[in-house]
């Protein structure tokens, strides 16, 4: 009996764990494939951002369930941003009013994701 409930107690860690791993923060493939048509904007390429940029952020802005969410998603964007040449924060801090996203917290290159509240 005794290894009876060893083994559901260890059962229903291991399927709350996964769970959480499922229910979790988007992972930075995500964050990447959503914000990859806002490079064109970001770096002054285009004149405004794409309808495409603009409903990718909406998307990732939706799945930030909690602050960590938001953490995440932050520095995955700054990694992101990295691999581009040319992103300007003139532009890259225009992105959430154009696509009327409210994210509640400046964006820039030089956000500070831990600061994030």
């Amino acid at each position: 009996m005794k290894n009876v409930s060893s083994s559901l107690i260890l059962i229903l860690s291991i399927l709350f764990v996964l769970a959480n791993l499922s229910n979790g923060s988007v992972t930075c493939g995500t964050v990447d494939m959503k914000a990859a048509p806002c490079v064109t904007y970001a770096t002054g390429k285009a004149p405004k951002p794409s309808p495409q940029c603009c409903t990718g952020l909406q998307q990732l802005a939706g799945s930030a369930k909690s602050l960590d969410d938001k953490k995440a998603i932050c520095r995955c964007l700054k990694t992101g941003v990295k691999s581009f040449q040319g992103v300007q924060d003139k532009f890259l801090s225009q992105i959430p009013q154009v696509c009327n996203i409210k994210v509640g917290f400046p964006v820039s290159l030089n956000t500070d994701c831990e600061g994030i509240h």
